[in-house]
């Protein structure tokens, strides 16, 4: 089989996954160095949904020891999932979306990563992000700074860092896959926010852990790095749904994909706010313009206001619709006069990952249907 055909029978099988390849022209040149030819050839077939390793062996017709061989190499390079129940090991083909953040965290630096990331990088911006424009429910929810908070006795729980956390047994930090492939692009500019900062639980956890993408820390570790990330600026982001949350990221303006899609793609929209917005105190402020520096999403200014007591006589007005109460600009207001209060309409996250994946392949199917999504 020519190396072409290869390629293509794989992208063919991975566009059978929940996010597809879009535009799958520009994904080639990734792929292409992110799997060999025999890795591509191997996985092409192969369920998304982890199964046994036997099961896996009769469908590829291969000697089970070999295959998992071969399986645990590709689960270290990020390319498969590997788990185990009742013992026994399972296996599945990691979709496209997947796949791109494991290659980020384990911020590898060697040869290989740094032939990947100018392709990654590429493709991020010119067709990657393409299937999130169009739907409702995006792959990031906003998790508001807890401090932040004028009334925290009504955050929901998969709104509440603390409580979240209470929830899981186990804790791992990986590389910011966004920060990482940006960094090791002579082409793009280095990332000044903290690198290692993406927090994940639980099974997806031990997967990280055992593959050797990322390490284990503690729940007061966990505690402290949300904590630093308040401090640099990032923005708080968990997975978009109620159970089975897995992943907290901490997101910067200049290299996560969500913002990347809103600034530089023009989504009107790329990730779904935190149930709260700013409010602000104009008597209280004192015109020193640090929250309006710290917003990610450029939703503050400072004009003149006939409530200011500062010498300037200005104060910060927020832009409601641009806010998604991420709480950055509030947590370093000396003058405490930033709050976060509850949005008067609350939006509830997909109560499960099924719920998500369900809602968003519904909208993706609308949008192709209007000629308006990616394949």
């Amino acid at each position: 089989m020519e190396t072409d055909e290869v390629y293509e029978r794989f992208i063919a099988w991975l566009k059978k996954s929940w996010y597809g390849v879009p535009r799958p022209e520009e994904a080639l040149p990734l792929l292409r160095v992110r799997y060999t030819e025999e890795e591509a050839a191997l996985l092409t077939g192969m369920p998304f949904a982890p199964k046994p390793l036997e099961d896996l062996a009769r469908l590829k017709e291969m000697d089970p020891e070999r295959l998992c061989e071969i399986l645990d190499r590709m689960a270290r390079k990020g390319l498969v999932f590997r788990d185990e129940k009742d013992g026994i090991p399972r296996y599945g083909v990691n979709d496209v979306f997947f796949g791109m953040r494991t290659f980020g965290w384990p911020g590898r630096t060697d040869e290989i990563s740094r032939t990947v990331a100018p392709p990654a990088n590429r493709y991020w911006e010119h067709g990657f992000l393409d299937p999130w424009e169009p739907v409702r429910e995006k792959g990031l929810r906003v998790l508001p700074i807890m401090e932040t908070v004028e009334n925290a006795s009504g955050v929901r729980p998969y709104e509440d860092a603390v409580r979240l956390l209470d929830s899981f047994n186990y804790f791992v930090v990986t590389v910011c896959p966004c920060k990482h492939i940006k960094n090791l692009d002579p082409d793009e500019p280095n990332c000044p926010y903290p690198a290692e900062v993406c927090l994940h639980f639980d099974k997806l956890g031990h997967y990280i852990v055992d593959n050797g993408l990322g390490r284990e820390i503690t729940k007061e570790e966990t505690m402290e790095i949300l904590k630093k990330s308040a401090e640099a600026g990032l923005v708080h982001g968990v997975s978009n749904q109620q159970e089975g949350i897995d992943t907290i990221c901490n997101c910067d303006p200049c290299c996560c994909m969500w913002f990347t899609a809103l600034f530089k793609l023009k989504h009107s929209s790329s990730l779904n706010p935190s149930n709260y917005r700013v409010r602000t105190r104009p008597e209280m402020c004192l015109g020193c313009g640090l929250c309006v520096k710290r917003c990610p999403m450029k939703a503050l200014h400072l004009e003149k206001h006939s409530e200011a007591t500062n010498k300037k006589g200005e104060a910060a007005v927020p832009d409601p619709e641009m806010c998604i109460g991420c709480g950055v600009c509030v947590y370093k207001c000396k003058s405490q006069s930033l709050k976060l209060e509850q949005r008067e309409v609350v939006h509830d996250a997909p109560r499960t990952g099924k719920d998500f994946a369900m809602q968003f392949m519904m909208d993706h199917q609308a949008a192709q249907a209007r000629g308006k999504g990616a394949s």
